[in-house]
């Protein structure tokens, strides 16, 4: 008995143009719905003091120097750490109010040129109210 052959047979095939374009919308929406985290933190150790520590009544405006040399100024990152950054940053966080008080917070471990980088700066705007952070000493006994 001789069995007759189908003339053509159909080829099965997945159309994956729909399952791309939903992988992409995936992604664009994950892409969109992340946070990022807004402001970049220093992480600093700071020296010890024996002295009180006095808070301000007025809103102050923070200088932060890491252990590598980094600063912030109230919370922003500076690009570098060069003189006249630092001064345009705080001539910015402070609305050019050279009488508003100014905290330097500067790691145990940081230079001592950062540190003076900052005070020069906030010299040279003419701050004069200056206070630095520490943090209280363990007790001896």
């Amino acid at each position: 008995m001789k069995f007759r052959r189908q003339a053509s047979q159909d080829d099965v095939s997945v159309n994956l143009t729909p399952l791309i374009d939903v992988v992409f919308l995936l992604l664009i929406f994950f892409m969109v719905s992340t946070t990022f985290k807004d402001k970049a933190e220093l992480v600093i150790n700071l020296p010890q003091s024996s002295a009180a520590v006095q808070t301000q009544k007025n809103q102050p405006v923070e200088v932060t120097i890491s252990q590598s040399g980094n600063y912030a100024v109230n919370g922003t990152s500076l690009a570098n750490g060069r003189l006249e950054t630092v001064k345009a940053a705080l001539s910015e966080a402070s609305g050019g109010d050279s009488k508003k008080p100014l905290v330097i917070t500067a790691d145990a471990d940081a230079t001592y040129q950062a540190v003076v980088t900052a005070m020069d700066a906030a010299g040279q705007l003419g701050f004069v109210n200056l206070s630095m952070t520490t943090k209280r000493a363990a007790s001896r006994e």
